[in-house]
């Protein structure tokens, strides 16, 4: 009767019903079998793997008698159910309420708990009570220390723990590959992957997904496309998912484009974290219209679909469309979450919804019970400095509870500068030099302030601070991107190829803007010069030669796209709301705070970013 009975529970646990356990467990109870052999250990299983954590962790304080067994089993439940924290709360009631010593497979979730929690202090606690217990030789044990460990940074340490391992499973390789590749560390984690008899799909996953995350994509793309040729057969979409990601953060436009043809040839349009990798990726490769197709094709949408298109509109300055997505996604009953609130904040400050912006911002409190985090405020200032409410903005920078940085201050002193308000710019300006200056744009904004307040004594204080200092400014530089071709351009190049094609192309653009009243804002360079060399300085921007050179080779019509490392500047803005007024194209720019489209002499930002 009681291996009939196992053997049921068993079958029971394949399914995805919980109704027949139940059932099952409710005879079991008439039949007084419920604290008999291996019953209520597989019980507690079944219950986990239905996602029961309560009626799980409820047969276990029932139980008369545990065993490690069943130690391992609730908790690897709680594990299972994201509550790590649980897990180790209980775990001290083994050793003194039941005096039963934990076995490998206790040891093992006790790891998985403090990787999941990032807690590589306990989790060293784990590896020494392990290494002087009676199992301290079992690799299943050791591969979960290797995973403890690189999850909690600690990639050296977890490297000692591997080479301890007699016979290495799939999971200490794939874990240890990742945890090298996401430190950077590219060149171990190719020759790891090397020395794999056989490399799996999850092994290739382990170490493109991991250098993407460390920010060399790049070199994983160029290993994404070895993995290919090498006849790695894709099963699973994950690392297409990954390589969208990489597409996005390098605003490569036309390899998202076959990443996405790759995800249809191999049916994997349905998985829904590749749409809302789809829908992520248009939206940062500038194309907001593929980015709402990618949406209205996602069959299931999640609140990361939802965000992401919300997130996509707003950063493109297309916020009533966002919010008028946000509406339609509370009617469908998702809860919005943290993320959400950030884009739609963001959006109202496009468009100068005060009021609306504010309501969301208490919202997210009051309605849903999240706490606003340092990003939530910064969107509120960013809201209340655009639409002038600077009194407001000012009381918010004095009241909020983060550590306000510079990039914060800075903001407010550059819409200070915006309404003429040459006080409160003087306020600021002397907060931020109590903080202590480190980004060069900082500096032209303080320099400025004072210029305006004619207090020079104060200009020459910053100018000498900036030489005190030996602020350099991080070289800027732009991409454009034409179809399968990119070409990189760094402020003050000289040495393309092109060079003399985009300077009379620039020259004559130049001369037509100076008809139409331009006059450049020398303003903008740092250096202590005269101002036919500042405006020569500025001539040679990045971004100015990238659009020349997207006007002289792309496609007669075409969107012009580039993406910048740094933010714009004021006077080259002025120049390319000119130049697409002039020639009639459309030119799209992402640069570190957003995505600018500048048509028919116009840019989406309304000239403040």
């Amino acid at each position: 009767m009681h291996h009939h009975l196992l053997q049921s529970l068993r079958l029971c646990a394949t399914g995805s019903n919980p109704f027949p356990s139940k059932t099952l467990h409710a005879h079991i109870l008439k039949l007084g079998l419920d604290q008999y052999g291996a019953l209520p250990n597989t019980l507690i299983s079944i219950y986990s793997k239905h996602g029961l954590i309560k009626d799980a962790h409820q047969l276990f304080d029932e139980m008369p008698q545990r065993d490690p067994v069943s130690w391992a089993s609730i908790l690897t439940a709680f594990n299972r159910a994201n509550l790590p924290n649980r897990s180790i709360s209980i775990f001290p009631n083994m050793l003194v309420h039941d005096c039963l010593q934990p076995d490998h497979f206790v040891f093992a979730s006790l790891l998985n708990s403090c990787a999941a929690l990032n807690a590589l202090h306990l989790g060293r606690q784990v590896h020494a009570q392990f290494v002087l217990s009676a199992f301290s030789s079992d690799d299943i044990t050791k591969s979960s220390l290797v995973d403890m460990y690189v999850k909690c940074g600690a990639v050296d340490i977890a490297r000692a723990v591997f080479d301890t391992i007699r016979l290495k499973n799939s999971v200490s390789w794939t874990a240890m590959i990742s945890g090298y590749a996401r430190s950077g560390r590219k060149s171990e984690a190719v020759e790891l992957l090397r020395d794999m008899k056989v490399q799996s799909l999850f092994s290739w996953t382990a170490l493109v997904s991991g250098l993407i995350h460390s920010g060399r994509f790049v070199s994983a793309l160029r290993l994404f496309v070895e993995m290919k040729q090498e006849g790695i057969k894709i099963v699973d979409p994950f690392i297409l998912s990954s390589v969208l990601g990489a597409s996005a953060n390098l605003a490569a436009l036309e390899l998202g484009k076959q990443v996405h043809c790759l995800v249809t040839k191999l049916g994997f349009e349905s998985s829904l974290y590749i749409c809302n990798a789809l829908i992520d990726m248009y939206a940062k490769c500038s194309d907001i219209i593929a980015a709402k197709t990618a949406f209205r094709y996602t069959v299931k949408k999640d609140v990361v679909s939802w965000t992401s298109i919300i997130v996509g509109l707003a950063q493109h300055g297309k916020a009533k469309e966002a919010l008028a997505l946000y509406d339609d996604m509370i009617l469908t009953g998702l809860k919005p979450n943290e993320v959400t609130f950030v884009g739609l904040i963001y959006a109202c400050s496009h468009v100068g919804l005060v009021n609306t912006g504010h309501d969301l911002f208490k919202s997210m409190m009051d309605d849903y019970g999240l706490n606003p985090n340092l990003q939530h405020y910064t969107c509120l200032l960013d809201l209340y400095s655009r639409s002038g409410y600077l009194d407001e903005a000012e009381n918010l920078l004095n009241t909020m509870p983060f550590e306000v940085d510079e990039a914060v201050w800075a903001s407010l002193l550059s819409a200070c500068k915006r309404f003429g308000k040459t006080q409160m710019g003087i306020r600021v300006a002397d907060r931020l030099m109590g903080l202590g200056v480190e980004d060069p744009s900082t500096y032209i904004l303080l320099s400025n302030a004072y210029a305006g307040a004619s207090m020079w004594e104060h200009v020459a204080k910053v100018r000498k601070l900036m030489v005190v200092t030996d602020v350099k400014k991080e070289p800027g530089y732009s991409c454009v991107h034409l179809g399968k071709e990119t070409e990189v351009f760094y402020a003050g190049e000289t040495g393309h190829p092109m060079k003399n094609e985009m300077r009379v192309l620039l020259e004559d653009l130049d001369e037509e803007m100076r008809k139409r009243g331009y006059v450049p804002d020398v303003s903008y360079v740092l250096h202590d010069m005269g101002k036919q060399e500042k405006e020569n300085q500025l001539f040679w921007h990045s971004e100015r030669l990238a659009v020349a050179y997207g006007l002289l080779n792309g496609v007669p019509g075409s969107v012009i796209r580039v993406v910048k490392n740094l933010r714009v500047c004021g006077d080259c803005h002025t120049v390319l709301k000119f130049i697409c007024s002039i020639v009639g194209r459309e030119i799209v720019v992402r640069d570190a705070s957003r995505f600018h489209h500048f048509k028919d002499g116009k840019c989406s930002c309304s000239d403040f970013w």
